[in-house]
């Protein structure tokens, strides 16, 4: 594969040689931070400064000695699994002091350190641009009470601060996910599905309390990602009267054959007049009005435990890294920056800027300005809840508008996790459109077959939690049956058509487009939401169902490499799915912490794996106790995984020894993410949306026709933007003979798993770099964030 050009190569031009970082964590921990302190160290380390932990947050930093240590790069292996923070955190009152921030520049100097790293929350992020902005004057007093030499001053004049977010609460303004929040989701979601089976069978109702004393995005995430009947959070507090909506709407649901009802309640929430709304006055409420058994559940720090999702690990990995990148290129002039998300791109933005707009939405909730706060939280919460209440909500017969459009919904190619989520939102937001919606069973061959029934609100209720296919899935192409195709869609008087699956989806649209000019049936708006575990539909970034596969990953190798603790020095084999695409291979090598990944993209030979040997044997040779090598399925011909674990087994003798592990099928199985039932739902309800527009726009004299480009779209995560793009055009993008995208964003963390793992290398940094402003609007759909 063809180098970056050498303007993009952060070693040719960015050096660390001569600078002190150093890496804390300071108020609550979050899932993800170690990650994050791990990338921080060995970036730093590969760039040639030297790098510090400071332990137990400012109250190490104020106390000094052995609270400040050098860090190595075996310090921080076998902690990217790890849940909380390993170098520890508090909340320290000293350092809100002069005296305590005297004490902490003192023991800063000492070792020569200018440059912190800061993981941490609002306050810790204040903290630290306080201690910068007052650095100079505290070297001064340094230097008059005689504890450093007068040149001291000058040789480390400025203090280059550059923030993370870890929070689980995802509470702060200027990044669209902090590190934390999406293993939080995890635990919640994993509570919630557990608690749906027991509360099904005794047809009770369960009352959740989540965290977030200021901050709802958790539990509105979660209430998304379940499917709850209702939620409670601080910036969007019930209109008065809500007690007796809520009860109505439980006792329609149980009178529609659901058994269980699930409210979400954040443990900040609040009424109009800024009166606490509780757990138990829901319960009570519940019990009194409708009489049906209610149970309470607090989940408390449960959220905060467990091992950091995928996710987290590579968006801390990311993060860490882009941290790094930052204090190499500050000058004494540099404001204090955080490292932040928007879409899958990280930018820096001014730090005090993000705090400042954190203090605003507090500000707004107690002056009872709720939709500015909901407007300050940012367009990825602003949409969040505005799904929610489109789903959630079904308006009465009544207020629905007549449309008279007929929509049909399908699967193709292999399932993946999030289909069933993104069919319910399609449902529910084509009937709040005024459609009738059609369900199409096991994919275009269900098509031509007849297999297809009216689908209605109540029969998708619980299926966000469901994984696979519930319409059934096939990988039938439409072109040899589009004759029966169009006699069915006359049938049924089909006006769109909404997709849902994987490459072969692309291939049945760019059928159907082509088969426009024969039958006139196909003259209708279409389009297609990617969902497949492989990640390689082209004109998309991020598909369904790749992120649970991701965690399934992730999961199988912590345990596998934990199999080896207490033994012998052990290297792991791994092969994934993914077809030709080495997505999976890649992103969960960098999310499991592996040592190499072999993929079809970059072609690799003989050669490579002897010096993939030659350096696991090297790392061996130290205290690193396992290695983890993981191989696409189709990478090589040749080289299979048989091949390279009999190589390694050979070359490794008297080092280490070998296993392998096929995952298999298990990649496509199992409830899906948290991410993948959000992105599902979210996507799949503004392609509902743009079909109605759609129609709207090809009614005329009495029927849909619709034959242009445009009117056959795919709607994928672009950069910052959920973008919809014509089929057609997506053509010249795709190798077809190896169902992949000509390019692929995800090549570029492949440099970044090589750092991470010791590797000399190249990085692209033509994407760093970038500061913006919170006061800036965002893209409009930048909710469809997530970083992977």
């Amino acid at each position: 594969m063809a180098q970056p050009d050498s303007k993009k190569i952060f070693f040719e031009n960015l050096s660390g040689a001569g600078k002190a970082i150093a890496v804390l964590t300071s108020g609550g921990d979050a899932q993800g931070m170690n990650a994050a302190v791990r990338a921080v160290v060995r970036m730093g380390l590969y760039v040639g400064a030297k790098v510090y932990f400071i332990h137990e947050g400012y109250q190490g930093m104020v106390d000094g000695g052995d609270n400040i240590r050098e860090a190595t790069w075996e310090s921080v292996s076998s902690m990217l699994q790890v849940g909380g923070t390993v170098i520890g955190s508090a909340r320290c009152k000293d350092f809100r002091s002069h005296e305590g921030r005297l004490k902490a520049a003192h023991n800063l100097v000492e070792r020569g350190i200018t440059n912190l790293c800061v993981i941490g929350g609002d306050g810790s992020l204040t903290g630290a641009n306080l201690f910068r902005e007052e650095w100079s004057g505290l070297l001064s007093e340094l230097v008059q009470q005689g504890l450093i030499e007068a040149d001291a001053v000058q040789k480390y004049s400025a203090l280059h601060i550059v923030g993370m977010v870890g929070s689980i609460d995802n509470d702060f303004c200027g990044t669209d996910m902090t590190i934390g929040t999406d293993s939080a989701l995890h635990r919640i979601i994993e509570v919630v599905d557990a608690i749906m089976t027991t509360a099904q069978s005794h047809q009770r109702t369960f009352v959740l309390e989540v965290m977030g004393r200021h901050c709802g995005y958790l539990a509105l995430v979660s209430a998304l990602a379940c499917g709850a009947d209702w939620v409670l959070i601080p910036e969007m507090p019930p209109e008065d009267g809500w007690e007796e909506k809520m009860c109505q709407k439980l006792s329609a649901n149980r009178a529609g054959m659901k058994r269980l009802n699930i409210i979400i309640v954040a443990e900040g929430a609040i009424d109009r007049n800024n009166k606490a709304i509780t757990t138990d006055y829901i319960k009570n409420l519940v019990v009194k009005n409708l009489g049906f058994d209610t149970r309470v559940t607090i989940l408390g720090h449960v959220q905060r435990g467990g091992t950091p999702s995928a996710f987290d690990r590579i968006l801390a990995s990311r993060m860490g890294v882009e941290a790094i990148l930052a204090l190499l290129e500050t000058t004494a002039n540099t404001p204090a920056c955080v490292v932040s998300l928007c879409g899958n791109q990280s930018v820096r933005v001014p730090l005090m800027e993000c705090v400042q707009t954190t203090q605003e939405v507090q500000k707004a909730m107690d002056q009872k300005r709720f939709e500015e706060a909901v407007k300050l939280r940012g367009r990825s919460f602003e949409n969040n809840l505005r799904t929610y209440k489109l789903l959630a909500h079904r308006k009465p017969e009544s207020e629905l508008p007549v449309s008279n459009f007929n929509v049909a919904v399908l699967n193709v190619g292999a399932p993946a996790a999030g289909m069933n989520a993104a069919v319910r939102s399609a449902v529910r937001v084509g009937i709040s459109e005024g459609h009738k919606m059609f369900a199409v069973s096991d994919g275009f061959e269900g098509f031509y077959k007849g297999q297809i029934k009216e689908i209605k609100w109540g029969d998708v209720g619980g299926w966000t939690g469901q994984g696979g296919s519930l319409l059934g899935t096939k990988r039938t192409l439409p072109a040899k049956h589009v004759d029966k195709i169009a006699e069915q869609m006359r049938k049924y008087n089909i006006n769109a058509l909404l997709v849902i699956g994987g490459f072969e989806a692309l291939e049945c649209l760019l059928q159907l487009c082509d088969a426009r000019s024969t039958f006139e049936e196909f003259c209708i708006p279409m389009c297609m939401l990617p969902a497949t575990i492989s990640n390689n539909v082209p004109g998309t970034e991020l598909s369904i169902g790749a992120d649970t596969a991701l965690n399934a990953i992730v999961e199988t190798c912590d345990r596998i490499k934990q199999s080896a603790s207490g033994t012998k020095r052990r290297v792991f084999i791994i092969e994934t799915m993914g077809g030709y695409c080495g997505y999976l291979a890649t992103v969960g090598g960098l999310a499991a912490g592996a040592d190499a990944a072999y993929i079809y993209e970059e072609p690799f030979d003989i050669r490579d794996l002897q010096a993939n040997v030659e350096h696991l044997t090297e790392k061996m040779k130290t205290s690193i106790q396992r290695g983890l090598v993981l191989r696409n399925e189709n990478s090589n011909v040749n080289y299979t995984t048989d091949f390279i674990y009999q190589l390694y087994t050979e070359e490794g003798r008297g080092v280490f020894d070998c296993r392998k592990n096929v995952l298999g099928h298990m990649q496509q199985g199992g409830a899906p993410s948290p991410f993948d039932r959000n992105f599902g739902t979210k996507i799949s309800a503004k392609a509902m949306q743009w079909l109605s527009q759609k129609l709207v726009e090809s009614y005329r004299k009495g029927r849909v026709f619709a034959n242009t480009e445009d009117t056959c779209c795919l709607l994928g995560m672009h950069a910052r933007a959920l973008v919809f793009q014509p089929v057609v055009q997506l053509k010249d993008h795709t190798d077809f003979v190896h169902r992949i995208p000509k390019e692929q964003w995800w090549l570029k963390l492949r440099p970044l798993m090589k750092i991470l793992a010791k590797y000399k290398t190249s990085y692209d940094v033509s994407d760093s770099g970038q500061v913006e402003h919170v006061i800036h609007s965002r893209p409009k759909d930048s909710d469809a964030s997530v970083a992977m």
